[in-house]
Formats: C-alpha cells, sequence, structure tokens
C-alpha cells in the first residue's frame, strides 16, 4: 500500500488496478525487429516497398515499375556497371547523364531503420549532388543492408572499404513532395522513391 493510501486512508478501486496486457507509461517501447521498422518508417517518409523473395520477383517488379510510369522507352541513369549486368534482359536505355535521364536506377549502401532513409555514397552517386539526379529513383538493396542507425552504416561503410573509403556520403529520406517546408526540410530533394528489396538472409 502506498505512502498516500495510509496517510489518506483512500481505498483502491478496482479500475484504479492495472491490466496485465496493458502497458505502463514509463514503461519500455516494444522493441521492433529492425526490418519492420525500417518498413514502418521508409512508408512514413512516402517511399515504395516492394518485397521480393527471389530474383524472378524483381524482374517481375520493374518490369510492371517501368510499365505502369511508361519509363519503358525512357532514359534511365545508371552509372553501376553490376545493374547494367544483372538487368541486361530489359533493353535499358542508359545514360550517364542524369539530365537527360527520367529515373535512376542504383543500390544503396545501407537501409536506416531509425528513420526510413537510405544511405548511399559516392559508390552509387559518383560526386552528384541529390538534386542533380533525376527525380525517379528505383533502388536495387538486399535485407542483409538493414542497420539500426546512421552511426551503424558509416561503420559499415569503414569495414568494406578499408582500401578507400567512399566520399559524397549522404541520406535519402523524403520520398514524396513537401508542400509545406520548414527549416528542418530545407534544402532536402524529395524524389518519388521504389525500393526493390531483396530476401538474401
Amino acid at each position: 500500500m502506498s505512502l498516500f493510501r495510509k496517510i489518506f486512508g483512500l481505498k483502491s478501486k478496482p479500475e484504479d488496478t492495472i491490466k496485465s496486457e496493458e502497458r505502463g507509461k514509463y514503461m519500455p517501447e516494444i522493441k521492433l525487429p529492425i526490418d519492420e521498422k525500417f518498413t514502418i518508417n521508409f512508408k512514413a517518409n512516402g517511399g515504395k516497398f516492394l518485397y521480393c523473395e527471389n530474383m524472378e520477383e524483381i524482374y517481375r517488379t520493374l518490369k510492371h515499375i517501368l510499365e505502369e510510369n511508361h519509363w519503358e522507352d525512357k532514359n534511365v541513369f545508371l552509372l553501376d556497371s553490376r545493374l547494367k549486368e544483372l538487368f541486361k534482359d530489359f533493353d535499358l536505355k542508359t545514360t550517364r547523364a542524369s539530365s537527360e535521364s527520367e529515373y535512376f536506377l542504383s543500390t544503396c549502401e545501407y537501409l536506416i531503420a531509425d528513420d526510413g532513409s537510405l544511405l548511399i555514397s559516392s559508390n552509387q552517386i559518383a560526386e552528384k549532388k541529390l538534386r542533380e539526379l533525376p527525380p525517379n529513383f528505383v533502388i536495387y538493396a538486399t535485407t542483409s543492408q538493414f542497420v539500426e542507425n546512421i552511426g551503424e552504416g558509416l561503420r559499415g561503410i569503414k569495414n568494406k572499404n578499408k582500401e578507400r573509403i567512399p566520399t559524397n556520403i549522404t541520406t535519402i529520406k523524403h520520398f514524396k513532395a513537401l508542400e509545406d517546408k520548414d527549416f528542418l526540410t530545407y534544402g532536402s530533394s524529395s524524389k518519388n522513391l521504389y525500393l526493390l528489396l531483396l530476401e538474401d538472409l
């Protein structure tokens, strides 16, 4: 019995007891799995999340994206030769001039669960700024690229690239046009982004 109840002689009412299935407001938050946390935050940022179990699903989904947006005959900004090889059956009209491209096809370094953003570097975008890239992104990533936060992602980049750490490291977080811009979103480039996520774990 609490001290106040002893002093004031208050009796507990049945509704004062906390039900076992309710959580108190000071209880620690239930920790979501990293992939679920990323998905929730990524969708809240306006991204289009497309989970695929195998490469056949990746190819089928990419085909739907291109058809839905009428990008089949449009130029694609593509810097990664591995992706060019991976999607060679699509006969993509690739170009290295971002200004002439309808969309950007790329990978990313990591998927940040904390805020639903994508960590990229010069490995994906060379030395270009986000605003210089096409407004539409199609990002190919795998489930092994999930990390909890940016710090973990930066450590991962450093460990993977011991010979030469990439430059131009940044995050893409806004995936829809921002109607009400404030000082927190000043200078951010919003992109229409599709994430093709392959299960590889």
